[in-house]
């Protein structure tokens, strides 16, 4: 973790989508369902909000002690990882610091992987590992993708429910516990079901004082696992379809932050999830791109405008907020915004091709996913 940032802390989320007990037999247009935990009110960063889970780096996510848990895996580039082609002067930071130069030599692809798996157990019970059972299959696999560009599809393993709960309550009261029961349990953090997603900055004085530069993070499982509040940040948790997710915000029923409802926005294109495994596993390699929204304040509410955007400024790495006239017609040029008139108005226009072969989301209205969905692109 780099701590010598000036305004971030640095985080990781994962997206974890889950296929569907009845998808065989469901109406429903999606099969699979995405988690989101509610934050306790009496959290100190989005109270009440639905967010995937995730949360901020620890030391020991970056700790040597990690290059014995993957000994195995020390003479393939971080951990048997795929190389990601993205140009290293583009790479948002939270990947292209040199760890090594802050002392670690845990490089930032993996670290973060880590943070997510690990705060996903701490907030939902939900672990995601490979046995040491796995391990020498999981090395093969490793070695197969030189030809196939594919790594095995590991299941949500188990856990005796009981040994589970003891270690959960031991990671959440140390978080450099986490590597104590890797190693007692035998266990790896599955890092290489994660694909590099995006990547996300709280805007200035949107969400409190601490602001983070947070690594997203796309995860398909077959089965949906069962899933815990921890009685402390979350309050509770829930699986549903991306598309039902995004009506109950639109219903008021539920809120959530920009980045979720652009993430789960973009998910809509997919309702299977084997679409949405292959898409994510095979665009990963490309990279993203930081993404630091800036808001441009209005009389009747705000516009957020991320990259790409006609009003986009040039430097957009101090300075967060301008306060100036512009139109809402959507006659700019190059659209990539949010309109918002309150916390449940988020209104997206996105007329930009992304970068690094990403999708745009679609944009609402979001019928119930049982019926026809409802949703359109503004082109230009």
């Amino acid at each position: 973790m780099n701590s010598g940032l000036k305004h971030w802390k640095e985080a990781a989320t994962l997206i974890l989508a889950a296929g569907r007990a009845d998808r065989l037999s469901s109406p429903h247009r999606f099969d699979y369902h995405v988690l989101l935990l509610k934050r306790s009110p009496k959290s100190g960063f989005m109270p009440n909000a639905y967010v995937f889970p995730g949360g901020m780096a620890d030391s020991s996510d970056f700790s040597s002690e990690w290059l014995d848990i993957f000994k195995a895996f020390s003479s393939s580039p971080n951990f048997g990882l795929r190389n990601v082609q993205q140009p290293p002067e583009t790479r948002p930071p939270i990947f292209a610091t040199d760890r090594l130069k802050l002392g670690s030599p845990i490089p930032g692809e993996v670290a973060f992987r880590i943070c997510a798996l690990r705060e996903t157990f701490e907030e939902s019970g939900v672990l995601l590992f490979v046995s040491k059972d796995e391990e020498m299959s999981l090395l093969k696999s490793l070695e197969d993708r030189r030809t196939t560009d594919e790594v095995k599809h590991y299941k949500m393993n188990q856990v005796c429910s009981s040994e589970l709960s003891k270690w959960r309550t031991l990671v959440n009261q140390n978080p450099s516990n986490f590597i104590t029961m890797c190693r007692e349990l035998e266990l790896l953090p599955n890092i290489w079901a994660l694909h590099e997603w995006a990547n996300w900055l709280t805007p200035v004085g949107q969400y409190g004082v601490t602001r983070f530069d947070t690594a997203f993070f796309m995860c398909c499982l077959e089965e949906t696992p069962h899933a815990l509040q921890d009685h402390k940040e979350i309050e509770c948790s829930q699986w549903s379809t991306p598309s039902d997710i995004l009506r109950s915000y639109q219903a008021r029923e539920l809120w959530m932050a920009p980045p979720q409802f652009y993430e789960l926005s973009r998910m809509c294109r997919f309702p299977l999830l084997s679409d949405l495994q292959s898409f994510a596993r095979r665009r990963s390699t490309d990279g993203c791109e930081q993404w630091l929204p800036v808001v441009i304040l209005q009389e009747d509410g705000y516009i957020l405008v991320l990259p790409g955007d006609q009003l986009y400024p040039s430097n957009s790495s101090e300075a967060t907020t301008v306060d100036m006239t512009v139109g809402r017609d959507g006659s700019e040029t190059a659209l990539h915004r949010f309109l918002i008139s309150d916390r449940y108005s988020n209104r997206l226009q996105v007329n930009i091709t992304p970068k690094y072969n990403h999708l745009v989301p679609l944009v609402g209205p979001f019928d119930s996913d049982t019926k026809n969905h409802n949703a359109t692109i503004i082109t230009k």
